[in-house]
Protein backbone atom coordinates (compact mmCIF):
# COMPACT_ATOMS: atom_id res chain seq x y z
CA UNK A 1 0.00 0.00 0.00
CA UNK A 2 1.06 3.37 -0.92
CA UNK A 3 1.56 5.40 2.41
CA UNK A 4 0.66 8.94 1.97
CA UNK A 5 1.09 12.47 3.97
CA UNK A 6 -1.69 15.49 4.09
CA UNK A 7 -1.23 18.57 5.19
CA UNK A 8 -3.90 21.22 6.11
CA UNK A 9 -2.61 24.64 7.28
CA UNK A 10 -4.98 27.12 8.02
CA UNK A 11 -5.56 30.23 10.11
CA UNK A 12 -6.01 28.64 13.04
CA UNK A 13 -4.92 25.24 13.16
CA UNK A 14 -2.57 23.02 11.16
CA UNK A 15 -2.98 19.22 10.87
CA UNK A 16 -1.96 15.77 9.88
CA UNK A 17 -3.24 12.79 8.20
CA UNK A 18 -1.14 9.94 7.33
CA UNK A 19 -2.89 7.17 5.75
CA UNK A 20 -3.06 4.43 3.24
CA UNK A 21 -5.80 2.99 0.97
CA UNK A 22 -7.76 0.19 1.70
CA UNK A 23 -10.10 -2.34 0.22
CA UNK A 24 -11.06 -4.09 3.33
CA UNK A 25 -11.64 -1.59 6.19
CA UNK A 26 -14.89 -2.05 7.03
CA UNK A 27 -17.29 0.71 8.24
CA UNK A 28 -18.46 0.75 11.33
CA UNK A 29 -21.83 -0.15 12.05
CA UNK A 30 -24.45 2.31 12.82
CA UNK A 31 -24.41 3.08 16.47
CA UNK A 32 -26.38 5.80 18.69
CA UNK A 33 -25.59 8.39 21.84
CA UNK A 34 -27.16 11.22 22.95
CA UNK A 35 -29.17 14.33 20.96
CA UNK A 36 -25.77 15.01 18.63
CA UNK A 37 -24.77 10.83 18.50
CA UNK A 38 -27.78 9.34 16.45
CA UNK A 39 -26.41 7.57 13.46
CA UNK A 40 -28.29 5.27 11.29
CA UNK A 41 -27.32 3.22 8.89
CA UNK A 42 -28.44 5.22 6.14
CA UNK A 43 -25.63 7.47 6.74
CA UNK A 44 -23.04 4.94 4.99
CA UNK A 45 -22.22 4.45 1.62
CA UNK A 46 -23.57 0.93 0.53
CA UNK A 47 -19.96 -0.92 0.28
CA UNK A 48 -17.94 -2.78 2.09
CA UNK A 49 -14.57 -1.01 2.66
CA UNK A 50 -13.39 2.72 3.38
CA UNK A 51 -11.54 4.30 1.27
CA UNK A 52 -9.06 5.64 3.57
CA UNK A 53 -7.38 3.88 6.08
CA UNK A 54 -5.24 6.39 9.23
CA UNK A 55 -2.22 5.49 10.31
CA UNK A 56 -1.66 8.80 12.37
CA UNK A 57 -4.18 11.97 12.47
CA UNK A 58 -3.20 14.93 14.95
CA UNK A 59 -4.34 18.65 15.13
CA UNK A 60 -2.59 21.53 16.35
CA UNK A 61 -3.84 25.11 17.18
CA UNK A 62 -0.74 27.59 16.17
CA UNK A 63 -2.58 30.79 15.20
CA UNK A 64 -0.64 31.16 12.42
CA UNK A 65 -3.49 34.13 10.54
CA UNK A 66 -2.83 36.06 14.21
CA UNK A 67 -3.71 39.49 13.54
CA UNK A 68 -3.17 39.01 9.96
CA UNK A 69 -6.47 40.42 9.44
CA UNK A 70 -5.55 43.77 10.64
CA UNK A 71 -1.95 43.57 10.04
CA UNK A 72 -1.36 41.49 6.43
CA UNK A 73 1.60 39.60 7.39
CA UNK A 74 2.22 37.10 9.76
CA UNK A 75 3.62 37.30 13.01
CA UNK A 76 7.28 35.88 13.16
CA UNK A 77 6.12 34.18 16.85
CA UNK A 78 3.07 31.99 14.70
CA UNK A 79 5.18 31.08 12.38
CA UNK A 80 7.46 29.81 14.64
CA UNK A 81 4.82 27.84 16.42
CA UNK A 82 3.88 26.58 13.11
CA UNK A 83 7.30 25.87 12.48
CA UNK A 84 7.62 23.35 15.11
CA UNK A 85 4.30 21.42 14.66
CA UNK A 86 5.41 20.93 11.36
CA UNK A 87 8.87 19.83 12.14
CA UNK A 88 6.81 17.26 14.32
CA UNK A 89 4.54 16.14 11.39
CA UNK A 90 7.52 15.60 9.09
CA UNK A 91 9.43 13.02 12.39
CA UNK A 92 5.99 11.26 11.95
CA UNK A 93 5.82 11.56 8.27
CA UNK A 94 9.30 9.83 8.05
CA UNK A 95 8.66 7.25 10.52
CA UNK A 96 5.78 5.96 8.92
CA UNK A 97 7.37 6.03 5.78
CA UNK A 98 5.40 8.32 3.76
CA UNK A 99 5.95 8.41 0.16
CA UNK A 100 3.80 11.04 -1.13
CA UNK A 101 3.04 14.08 0.73
CA UNK A 102 1.34 17.47 -0.05
CA UNK A 103 0.43 20.49 2.54
CA UNK A 104 -2.42 23.05 1.50
CA UNK A 105 -2.35 26.33 3.53
CA UNK A 106 -5.41 28.76 3.19
CA UNK A 107 -6.87 31.63 4.06
CA UNK A 108 -4.27 33.66 6.37
CA UNK A 109 -1.75 32.07 3.55
CA UNK A 110 -3.82 34.19 0.89
CA UNK A 111 -3.74 37.12 2.70
CA UNK A 112 -0.22 37.79 4.44
CA UNK A 113 2.34 40.07 2.75
CA UNK A 114 5.52 37.83 3.88
CA UNK A 115 4.05 34.70 3.01
CA UNK A 116 7.64 33.63 1.26
CA UNK A 117 9.19 33.36 4.72
CA UNK A 118 6.47 30.95 5.13
CA UNK A 119 6.91 29.18 2.37
CA UNK A 120 10.91 28.64 3.12
CA UNK A 121 10.15 27.28 6.62
CA UNK A 122 8.12 24.64 4.79
CA UNK A 123 10.80 23.66 2.05
CA UNK A 124 13.42 23.15 4.86
CA UNK A 125 11.11 21.08 6.94
CA UNK A 126 8.84 19.06 4.49
CA UNK A 127 11.92 18.58 2.18
CA UNK A 128 13.13 16.09 4.88
CA UNK A 129 9.80 13.88 3.66
CA UNK A 130 10.04 13.73 0.21
CA UNK A 131 12.14 15.93 -1.57
CA UNK A 132 11.22 19.00 -2.91
CA UNK A 133 8.15 19.35 -1.38
CA UNK A 134 6.78 22.53 0.14
CA UNK A 135 3.48 24.34 0.90
CA UNK A 136 1.49 25.30 -1.85
CA UNK A 137 -1.87 28.09 -1.78
CA UNK A 138 -5.09 26.95 -3.10
CA UNK A 139 -7.72 29.00 -4.17
CA UNK A 140 -10.63 28.67 -2.37
CA UNK A 141 -12.59 26.62 -5.07
CA UNK A 142 -10.00 23.91 -4.85
CA UNK A 143 -10.09 23.97 -0.83
CA UNK A 144 -14.29 24.15 -1.43
CA UNK A 145 -13.97 20.37 -4.05
CA UNK A 146 -11.12 19.06 -1.53
CA UNK A 147 -13.46 19.45 1.67
CA UNK A 148 -16.19 18.18 -0.29
CA UNK A 149 -14.50 14.95 -1.42
CA UNK A 150 -13.49 14.14 2.13
CA UNK A 151 -16.75 15.24 3.83
CA UNK A 152 -19.05 12.99 1.70
CA UNK A 153 -16.88 9.66 0.68
CA UNK A 154 -18.85 7.74 3.30
CA UNK A 155 -22.45 8.98 2.67
CA UNK A 156 -25.22 6.98 0.91
CA UNK A 157 -25.63 9.25 -2.66
CA UNK A 158 -29.10 8.59 -2.11
CA UNK A 159 -29.12 11.29 0.78
CA UNK A 160 -27.79 13.43 -1.64
CA UNK A 161 -27.60 16.38 -3.36
CA UNK A 162 -25.21 17.62 0.11
CA UNK A 163 -24.47 20.99 0.80
CA UNK A 164 -20.53 20.81 2.46
CA UNK A 165 -19.80 24.13 4.59
CA UNK A 166 -15.98 23.64 5.80
CA UNK A 167 -15.75 26.52 8.59
CA UNK A 168 -12.05 27.87 9.37
CA UNK A 169 -10.31 30.43 10.99
CA UNK A 170 -10.60 32.66 7.90
CA UNK A 171 -12.85 31.34 5.85
CA UNK A 172 -15.76 29.24 5.11
CA UNK A 173 -16.28 26.82 2.05
CA UNK A 174 -19.97 26.15 1.14
CA UNK A 175 -20.11 23.47 -1.52
CA UNK A 176 -22.91 21.68 -3.48
CA UNK A 177 -22.30 18.42 -5.03
CA UNK A 178 -24.04 14.79 -5.56
CA UNK A 179 -22.32 11.08 -5.79
CA UNK A 180 -20.77 12.34 -9.14
CA UNK A 181 -19.25 15.49 -7.93
CA UNK A 182 -19.11 19.44 -7.10
CA UNK A 183 -21.77 21.08 -8.86
CA UNK A 184 -21.04 24.86 -7.33
CA UNK A 185 -18.17 25.60 -5.01
CA UNK A 186 -17.39 29.43 -3.01
CA UNK A 187 -15.07 30.56 -0.40
CA UNK A 188 -16.65 33.32 1.43
CA UNK A 189 -13.88 35.68 3.23
CA UNK A 190 -15.50 34.88 7.06
CA UNK A 191 -14.28 32.50 9.65
CA UNK A 192 -14.28 31.96 13.49
CA UNK A 193 -10.29 33.68 13.72
CA UNK A 194 -11.89 36.47 11.59
CA UNK A 195 -15.24 37.26 13.08
CA UNK A 196 -14.02 37.28 16.42
CA UNK A 197 -10.85 39.94 16.28
CA UNK A 198 -13.28 42.05 14.66
CA UNK A 199 -16.52 41.89 16.45
CA UNK A 200 -16.26 40.09 19.51
CA UNK A 201 -13.70 41.96 22.09
CA UNK A 202 -15.51 41.43 25.36
CA UNK A 203 -15.83 38.60 27.56
CA UNK A 204 -18.58 37.72 27.44
CA UNK A 205 -19.73 39.41 23.85
CA UNK A 206 -22.42 42.14 24.56
CA UNK A 207 -25.68 42.15 23.18
CA UNK A 208 -24.07 45.16 20.22
CA UNK A 209 -21.32 43.10 20.02
CA UNK A 210 -23.39 39.82 19.02
CA UNK A 211 -25.59 41.16 16.51
CA UNK A 212 -22.87 43.05 14.60
CA UNK A 213 -21.17 40.23 14.59
CA UNK A 214 -24.28 38.38 12.75
CA UNK A 215 -24.63 41.40 10.71
CA UNK A 216 -21.13 41.34 9.14
CA UNK A 217 -21.03 37.38 8.94
CA UNK A 218 -24.37 37.58 6.69
CA UNK A 219 -22.69 39.89 4.76
CA UNK A 220 -19.69 38.02 3.83
CA UNK A 221 -21.94 34.64 3.19
CA UNK A 222 -24.48 36.65 1.17
CA UNK A 223 -22.51 36.26 -1.95
CA UNK A 224 -21.81 32.38 -1.31
CA UNK A 225 -24.92 31.65 -1.48
CA UNK A 226 -25.99 33.99 -4.43
CA UNK A 227 -22.80 31.60 -5.83
CA UNK A 228 -24.38 28.41 -4.45
CA UNK A 229 -27.86 27.12 -5.06
CA UNK A 230 -28.35 25.45 -2.05
CA UNK A 231 -32.52 25.00 -2.59
CA UNK A 232 -32.26 20.95 -4.02
CA UNK A 233 -29.97 20.04 -1.18
CA UNK A 234 -30.99 17.55 1.41
CA UNK A 235 -28.51 17.18 3.50
CA UNK A 236 -26.12 19.45 5.86
CA UNK A 237 -22.43 18.23 6.34
CA UNK A 238 -20.23 20.41 8.31
CA UNK A 239 -16.63 19.67 8.77
CA UNK A 240 -13.59 21.42 10.60
CA UNK A 241 -13.48 22.12 14.17
CA UNK A 242 -15.99 24.58 15.04
CA UNK A 243 -18.30 22.07 13.99
CA UNK A 244 -17.31 18.98 16.05
CA UNK A 245 -16.80 20.83 18.55
CA UNK A 246 -20.66 21.97 18.35
CA UNK A 247 -21.40 18.38 18.04
CA UNK A 248 -19.37 17.31 21.13
CA UNK A 249 -21.26 19.75 23.05
CA UNK A 250 -24.92 19.17 21.97
CA UNK A 251 -23.92 15.78 22.79
CA UNK A 252 -22.65 16.12 26.21
CA UNK A 253 -19.63 14.75 26.10
CA UNK A 254 -17.43 14.96 29.12
CA UNK A 255 -14.07 14.70 26.98
CA UNK A 256 -13.85 14.97 22.72
CA UNK A 257 -14.63 11.63 21.25
CA UNK A 258 -14.17 11.75 17.06
CA UNK A 259 -15.74 8.06 17.38
CA UNK A 260 -18.81 9.61 18.49
CA UNK A 261 -18.71 12.69 16.84
CA UNK A 262 -17.56 11.37 13.12
CA UNK A 263 -21.05 11.32 11.40
CA UNK A 264 -23.03 12.64 14.45
CA UNK A 265 -26.28 14.42 13.99
CA UNK A 266 -28.31 17.26 15.61
CA UNK A 267 -31.30 18.82 14.58
CA UNK A 268 -31.12 22.76 13.84
CA UNK A 269 -32.99 23.80 17.00
CA UNK A 270 -30.37 21.99 18.99
CA UNK A 271 -27.80 23.57 17.36
CA UNK A 272 -29.52 27.02 17.96
CA UNK A 273 -29.23 26.43 21.45
CA UNK A 274 -25.50 25.17 21.94
CA UNK A 275 -24.20 27.96 19.85
CA UNK A 276 -26.22 30.73 21.66
CA UNK A 277 -25.44 29.15 25.24
CA UNK A 278 -21.38 28.73 23.51
CA UNK A 279 -21.90 32.40 22.71
CA UNK A 280 -22.90 33.97 26.21
CA UNK A 281 -20.56 32.18 27.93
CA UNK A 282 -17.11 33.59 29.46
CA UNK A 283 -13.94 32.70 28.03
CA UNK A 284 -13.35 30.65 31.39
CA UNK A 285 -16.83 28.76 31.43
CA UNK A 286 -15.79 27.53 28.14
CA UNK A 287 -12.33 26.50 28.73
CA UNK A 288 -14.06 24.37 31.72
CA UNK A 289 -16.22 22.40 28.93
CA UNK A 290 -14.70 18.76 28.63
CA UNK A 291 -14.50 18.57 24.75
CA UNK A 292 -13.44 22.26 24.33
CA UNK A 293 -9.85 22.57 23.03
CA UNK A 294 -7.89 25.11 24.57
CA UNK A 295 -7.03 26.84 21.51
CA UNK A 296 -10.63 26.77 20.02
CA UNK A 297 -11.88 28.42 24.02
CA UNK A 298 -11.62 32.44 22.54
CA UNK A 299 -13.04 31.76 18.67
CA UNK A 300 -15.89 29.45 19.27
CA UNK A 301 -18.37 32.13 19.98
CA UNK A 302 -17.74 33.02 16.49
CA UNK A 303 -17.60 30.03 14.55
CA UNK A 304 -21.28 29.19 16.63
CA UNK A 305 -22.38 32.44 15.18
CA UNK A 306 -21.31 31.35 11.90
CA UNK A 307 -22.59 28.57 12.17
CA UNK A 308 -25.85 29.96 12.99
CA UNK A 309 -26.22 32.23 9.91
CA UNK A 310 -25.21 29.02 7.77
CA UNK A 311 -28.16 27.03 9.65
CA UNK A 312 -30.79 30.19 9.26
CA UNK A 313 -30.22 29.97 5.30
CA UNK A 314 -30.44 26.08 4.77
CA UNK A 315 -33.47 25.76 6.79
CA UNK A 316 -35.29 28.97 5.13
CA UNK A 317 -33.59 27.80 1.46
CA UNK A 318 -33.70 24.18 1.13
CA UNK A 319 -35.96 22.98 4.33
CA UNK A 320 -33.32 21.17 6.08
CA UNK A 321 -33.66 20.55 9.66
CA UNK A 322 -30.53 18.97 10.86
CA UNK A 323 -26.92 18.97 10.32
CA UNK A 324 -23.99 15.97 10.04
CA UNK A 325 -20.97 16.85 11.30
CA UNK A 326 -17.41 14.89 9.65
CA UNK A 327 -14.43 14.34 10.79
CA UNK A 328 -13.24 13.96 7.52
CA UNK A 329 -12.64 16.93 5.17
CA UNK A 330 -10.33 18.76 3.09
CA UNK A 331 -7.58 16.40 4.76
CA UNK A 332 -9.11 13.00 3.84
CA UNK A 333 -9.77 14.77 0.41
CA UNK A 334 -5.93 15.74 -0.01
CA UNK A 335 -4.65 12.41 1.02
CA UNK A 336 -7.69 10.66 -1.80
CA UNK A 337 -5.99 12.73 -4.79
CA UNK A 338 -2.36 11.76 -3.83
CA UNK A 339 -3.28 7.88 -4.13
CA UNK A 340 -5.64 9.09 -7.57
Amino acid sequence: MTIVGAVDCGTNSIRLLVAESSTADRFRQAQSGGVAGERSEEAYRDHTSSPLVDIHREMRVVRLGEGVDANGRFATTAIERTRKALSDYADIMVAAGVERVRMVATSATRDASNRDDFFAMTSEILGRVVSGARAEVITGDEEARLSFRGAVGELDPASGPFVVTDLGGGSTEVVVGDADGVSAAYSADIGCVRLTERCLPSDPPTTDEVGAARDFARGRLDPAFAAVPVDGARTWVGVAGTMTTLSAVGAGLTEYDPEVIHLSRISLDDLDVVCRRLVGMTRAERAALGPMHPGRVDVIGGGALVTMELARVLRERAGITDLVVSEHDILDGIALGLLD
